[in-house]
């Protein structure tokens, strides 16, 4: 994919998901990843990355998961499972004493305007969406329409509300 994406998207950044240790995370980084994202926070992986310049990106689902991640240098911190950790509310209550996390929700998270306006009004920098906008069903009957308006349409709810 890294040889693809430089020659047909050179603008496009190339990632890896659910890395949970450092080795990992260090084997996809030679091979090319520009970012790392895990389910939970593991400092390791904050060192292979800080020491790349790369941002990693850990799941955390408390307030002083999002701290140490500060801590040890990442930026971003994905609030994982956001909808078993409080939503929308969650985010509201981080936010209020501690004003400058750069919070990104996944799960829990739909293309609908009740639930983007909701986590952008709570304070998020950014969202992921994975199921709720690319359903089994969806590509496994090929129906790219669908899911092109439903990336359009989450596109144009999240400008309407960040």
């Amino acid at each position: 994919m890294v040889k693809y994406v430089a020659k047909e998207c050179p603008e496009l950044i190339l990632g890896i998901g659910s890395i949970v240790d450092a080795p990992t995370a260090a084997l996809y980084l030679q091979l090319g990843a520009n970012f790392i994202v895990g389910p939970l926070f593991n400092p390791e992986i904050a060192k292979v990355c800080n020491r790349r310049l790369v941002p990693y990106t850990p799941g955390c689902g408390s307030v002083s998961e999002v701290g140490f991640a500060q801590e040890v240098g990442c930026d971003l911190c994905k609030i994982f499972p956001a909808g078993n950790v409080g939503g929308p509310s969650f985010v509201s209550n981080i936010k209020a004493p501690m004003p400058w996390p750069m919070i990104m929700a996944t799960g829990a998270v739909e293309p609908t305007e009740e639930n983007l306006s909701a986590w952008f009004k709570a304070g998020v920098t950014c969202v992921g969406m994975g199921s709720k906008l690319f359903s089994k069903e969806a590509i496994q009957a090929g129906n790219w329409s669908e899911i092109t308006a439903l990336c359009k349409n989450a596109l144009e709810l999240i400008r309407k509300y960040k």
